[in-house]
């Protein structure tokens, strides 16, 4: 009878209205999407410039973005998300003085979006390099031999000849970029982490909230791999399956 009272309570906690804590878990949820989906996003971006950049652009280009890469995948993220937090929040301040304006207050999320979309862009960079460089020379050159514009040799020939080779690697860092998102809970940022150690200090409860963050963390992660599984399908038709 103790027992069963005692997981009842611990489901009451759970619940979605107060003084349950689940739909704070939601939230936090929620933002961890966000930051996750905004930071990927962002991240795909910085990677279609980085991997240009370092395949046809020029020697100072390609040594800036060498470095780029290279600090981001040395440097533990956790440290890169600390220095991209506090120092560059305090460099866009100063800038805004210097320039006459007034300091800007920088939202959690888009800060956080910010960083990592920038960690994000250096690992993308590297993935869709190699997929552009896995596409044959000879397929690129008959194309071009054929009479089609740089624009449809990148539409018919570049892209459906580099996807497969880009969207395993793509999808690790989509993996990534959502657990990623839990160090952001060091800097304040309101995602799943931060709200499920606030709900156990609360309650005292730490094991339940942590694995019904857990839970949460892997719903997202079966979920996303649903997607990826079709992604890669639609990606890899007509070429025949590995065995």
């Amino acid at each position: 009878m103790i027992d069963w009272i005692a997981g009842l309570a611990a489901w009451e906690l759970l619940a979605l209205e107060p003084p349950g804590w689940g739909g704070v878990l939601l939230r936090g949820l929620a933002v961890s999407l966000q930051v996750a989906v905004g930071g990927y996003l962002l991240g795909f971006l910085i990677g279609v410039g980085g991997a240009t950049g370092k395949l046809y652009g020029g020697p100072i280009l390609r040594d800036i973005l060498d470095v780029y890469t290279t600090l981001v995948r040395a440097v533990p993220e956790l440290v890169l998300i600390l220095l991209l937090y506090y120092a560059g929040t305090d460099a866009l301040n100063q800038i805004m003085i210097l320039l006459g304006a007034e300091r800007v207050d920088i939202s959690g999320l888009a800060a956080g979006i910010f960083v990592i979309g920038v960690v994000q862009g250096a690992y993308q960079t590297e993935v869709l390099r190699g997929a552009f460089k896995a596409v044959p020379h000879g397929e690129t050159e008959a194309a071009r031999a054929y009479g089609m514009s740089p624009l449809q040799v990148l539409r018919r020939i570049t892209l459906p000849g580099m996807l497969p080779h880009a969207v395993p690697g793509l999808s690790n860092l989509w993996l990534i970029a959502t657990k990623d998102t839990a160090l952001l809970a060091v800097v304040g940022v309101a995602e799943l982490t931060l709200v499920t150690r606030q709900a156990g200090g609360t309650t005292k409860s730490y094991f339940l909230f942590f694995c019904a963050a857990g839970l949460l963390y892997l719903m997202v992660t079966l979920l996303s791999n649903v997607v990826i599984r079709l992604i890669e399908r639609h990606a890899r038709r007509g070429i025949p399956a590995v065995r």
